[in-house]
């Protein structure tokens, strides 16, 4: 079993969470044979297989789009295997080696499941810190397996209600309903422009929630293909739209992940006849990068509220994953501190290392991972969330989501072209996400 090591003694329960901070701050042939076919994007951390003396050691995998039409996430693995030489430097994980195994899901669903029959093949422990809009093609397999999924991007709902399912943050629910709440009383009428997808389906509730818990009317939800090279209709169509109706000047909402910068493209030509009409989005979909390249101060972005989960990258709870990057993945551009998909995976990381460790000298295995984390485990995470802590009776269980035990947000604006917090501290979702309608 993969993570075996001689067993002297176990330490159920493991390791309390640390003090928070401040806010501000061994393959086989054939799946050889599968990686050359390139039928799955797949990848090995170099020279970390192997354990030490009779220890094996500890399997897990990340996956995520790259290289496709639509969103990608290549800093996510890229990461994964950064911290895989970073832990290894310094004697593994519980003196174990960590084994990271990287497969690149396509956006597709089937190369989706082929990424979990992969994990489940290679004796993971665990799917750590990873991207995929379909669960519903994944999250069978490793729920057949038993393999737990820790720090999904909350892209799905599954997500927060599979058993197996360990997220660090409120993903796009909390997202979106802090959003809403933020622009319920500084928008007219508001646009939802969203993929034309099963999971872009799932947000326009999401965003209705927080719009509806400060009196606004719903958003108007306006779909657009994930991978288009423009949006001139789209943004037109949104624009006006957002342009007429009571409560003044209207917001337009673009969630189409890095395909939103294209949609931006578009509506800057679009908007010089409704210069009124503001945006807002969420962390993901855009970051200072993409408002730099959008003209900055007298661009589009100019006033925008937007959410995320995390506090801002300057805070130093992120002082860990900067020293990382700096000293295992330097040069990597994929490899960016602010980039949303990266610090879960981080965070995602900092689970698995506590959830180890809380198992001392124990085999460290599937089963062990799940158990320790269903068992009450608490995760400190430096401040970068609250302490994290997975049951089935958490306070969003009502509503479907039995696994979201962390609804905070953090709201930022873009005030003269730099994104900068509109308010201290979080803004704690779960109120709002309790009277959504996710039926």
């Amino acid at each position: 079993m993969t993570g075996r090591r001689p067993i002297r003694s176990t330490h159920p329960g493991g390791l309390r969470g640390r003090s928070r901070a401040t806010r501000t701050g061994v393959l086989s042939a054939g799946a050889l044979v599968a990686c050359a076919s390139l039928a799955v994007g797949c990848g090995v951390v170099p020279g970390a297989t192997g354990g030490s003396g009779d220890d094996d050691p500890i399997t897990v995998m990340t996956w995520a789009p790259q290289d496709t039409g639509a969103t990608n996430k290549p800093g996510m693995p890229a990461l994964a295997q950064a911290y895989a030489r970073w832990v290894n430097s310094q004697g593994g994980l519980g003196g174990r080696k960590l084994n990271v195994l990287t497969c690149n899901d396509h956006n597709d669903s089937v190369a989706a499941a082929k990424c979990a029959r992969r994990a489940v093949k290679e004796d993971a422990v665990a799917v750590v810190g990873s991207y995929s809009q379909y669960a519903d093609s994944f999250f069978p397999v490793l729920e057949g397996a038993r393999i737990p999924y820790i720090g999904g991007y909350g892209l799905t709902n599954t997500e927060f209600t599979s058993p197996l399912s360990y997220p660090v943050n409120g993903g796009q629910p909390a997202l979106l309903a802090g959003l809403g709440s933020a622009l319920a009383d500084s928008c007219g009428p508001v646009t939802l422009v969203r993929p034309d997808t099963i999971a872009g389906d799932q947000l326009p509730v999401l965003l209705d929630s927080g719009l509806s818990s400060g009196g606004h009317e719903r958003a108007h939800d306006q779909r657009a293909a994930e991978d288009a090279t423009s949006y001139d209709d789209q943004s037109g169509r949104a624009l006006a739209r957002a342009g007429t109706g009571p409560g003044g000047p209207g917001c337009v909402v673009p969630v189409l992940g890095d395909r939103t910068g294209t949609f931006i493209d578009s509506f800057r030509r679009a908007s010089e006849d409704h210069p009124d009409v503001r945006t807002a989005t969420v962390l993901g979909s855009v970051d200072q990068t993409t408002i730099n390249a959008s003209g900055g101060a007298s661009g589009p972005y100019e006033g925008a509220y937007v959410t995320g989960w995390y506090p801002s990258v300057g805070d130093p709870a992120w002082d860990g994953l900067k020293k990382l990057i700096k000293e295992q993945a330097f040069g990597n551009n994929d490899v960016d501190a602010a980039d949303a998909g990266v610090q879960t995976t981080w965070i995602a990381y900092t689970v698995l290392k506590e959830v180890v460790e809380s198992l001392g000298d124990g085999e460290v295995s599937a089963d062990t991972v799940r158990r320790a984390l269903d068992g009450g485990l608490e995760v400190g995470t430096g401040g970068l969330t609250p302490d994290l802590r997975w049951t089935f009776a958490d306070k969003l269980a009502s509503v479907g989501f039995p696994r979201l035990v962390n609804a905070d947000v953090t709201l930022q604006v873009v005030r003269d072209g730099r994104l900068v917090s509109a308010r201290q501290g979080t803004v704690d979702t779960t109120r709002t996400l309790q009277n959504a309608d996710v039926a």
